[in-house]
């Protein structure tokens, strides 16, 4: 009995061996990327050009003042036109995804199937197939140089939507909605003060996914947005780096990548935190 038990307790450390070492190598090779990133906003232009480094190069600090100080472009103003753009859209997509879902998911009516269908077939169309004709009705309606063509579409996302419909399944009972109706309270609040705090940590999930998408989004901004106080940081990188060869500084460019990519972390460290207590408390809850 004891060979048994020692038996199985090597074969678990070995398991557990191998995952670890599993889980450290991933680990490794998606941070290997950010390590390159910092290592390359700290090497002069000229340093870049003679090759690959591991060490940092010296000039950290001046690739981030020749970028802060650059003419063609405005980094403070760039990083809070893409914060306003994707905050507006993670909060609005998460938001009315999961209020569709919830009537989806609650009400029942005879086009249910129907509408759930349509949304889902909505999903299969690439964004790329309809730019053409979004572009020419933002034109016709003079809607250029303006924010709302890149915050209100956010509002209807299918992909969003799925993924809270099948949560909502998983953890809401209408049970509860039906207790709430019956207490007097009417369908937004049941909603807000009810339903939305236990989808919480799905919540900050997609808020995560759709503030990293939007303050990623390249394409059709740059389609909309020309005037210089409007654009984004998608915009502004891709701006640096087709500058002509006499004023290309590539160290310029990794220090504005680098700068680009901390709000994003920001964002991701605060909301992380959201999904592990709200799934704490749903176990603890359970």
């Amino acid at each position: 009995m004891k060979d048994v038990n020692k038996k199985g307790r090597i074969q678990l450390a070995a398991a557990r061996t191998v995952a670890y070492t599993i889980l450290i190598f991933l680990a490794v090779l998606c941070l290997f990327s950010f390590y390159m990133l910092i290592i390359n906003a700290s090497r002069s232009n000229a340093q870049l050009q003679g090759g690959f480094a591991v060490w940092f190069g010296g000039h950290f600090f001046d690739n981030l003042r020749n970028a802060w100080n650059d003419a063609s472009i405005n980094i403070p103003r760039g990083m809070l036109n893409s914060f306003i753009i994707a905050a507006c859209c993670a909060v609005l997509t998460t938001y009315f995804s999961a209020l569709t879902a919830y009537g989806i998911h609650v009400y029942d009516f005879k086009l249910k199937k129907a509408a759930f269908l349509f949304i889902m077939a909505v999903m299969m169309i690439p964004p790329q197939v309809s730019a053409v004709g979004f572009i020419k009705l933002c034109y016709r309606f003079r809607l250029t140089n303006n924010y709302l063509p890149l915050i209100l579409p956010s509002i209807a996302s299918p992909v969003v939507f799925f993924y809270m419909k099948q949560y909502l399944e998983s953890v809401l009972p209408l049970e509860m909605v039906e207790a709430a109706r019956i207490d007097g309270a009417h369908e937004f609040r049941t909603f807000n003060q009810i339903v939305l705090p236990i989808m919480k940590p799905a919540f900050a999930v997609q808020m995560i996914f759709a503030f990293v998408s939007s303050w990623n989004n390249y394409f059709i901004p740059t389609l909309l947005l020309d005037k210089a106080e409007l654009k984004t940081v998608p915009i502004m990188i891709a701006q640096l780096r087709s500058a002509d060869y006499s004023k290309f500084d590539m160290g310029k460019v990794y220090m504005f990548i680098l700068l680009a990519i901390l709000p994003v972390l920001i964002v991701y460290i605060i909301l992380s935190k959201s999904i592990i207590r709200g799934a704490t408390a749903g176990a603890v809850k359970g």
